[in-house]
């Protein structure tokens, strides 16, 4: 099982920035790459088991089920129901804890995920640099950072 991990501080309380980000069906919102998102069968954005449809900025169309969440933990988990990408087992994270000496938010974007061994070095860079790193940037620049 390969895994794909990227971190960053942000300059805003961990509690302002899970209020951006813990609406599962909000990805559009923040995420530079995500045009759109709608929860499927009238489901809540932080009620698990709900699935989110999305399209990227390329027109590929992702489905997404959220596994679990936890406001006291700020994470949620989620795993891909339809994807364009050659993985499977895929199971995502994205969690924000205080950094209590500076009242800054550490984020944290990870999934692990198999793919054909040869494929690992390229999906490990997708999903860590791409998708998680872009994402991250622009919850930086969101808090003016």
């Amino acid at each position: 099982m390969a895994k794909a991990y990227a971190s960053t501080v942000v300059d805003a309380s961990a509690d302002a920035v899970w209020a951006l980000i813990r609406d599962f069906n909000g990805l559009a919102t923040w995420h530079p790459a995500v045009t759109d998102s709608v929860i499927e069968d009238g489901k809540a954005g932080d009620q698990v088991g709900a699935v989110r449809s999305f399209h990227l900025q390329d027109g590929a169309h992702l489905r997404e089920r959220l596994l679990s969440f936890s406001d006291v933990e700020r994470s949620y988990s989620y795993n891909f129901e339809k994807t364009p990408f050659a993985v499977r087992n895929y199971h995502a994270t994205l969690k924000v804890s205080p950094v209590t000496d500076s009242g800054k938010a550490f984020v944290e974007w990870w999934t692990t995920f198999d793919c054909e061994p040869e494929k690992i070095e390229a999906w490990v860079e997708t999903f860590a640099g791409a998708v998680f790193k872009s994402g991250l940037d622009a919850l930086k620049a969101h808090f003016g950072g």
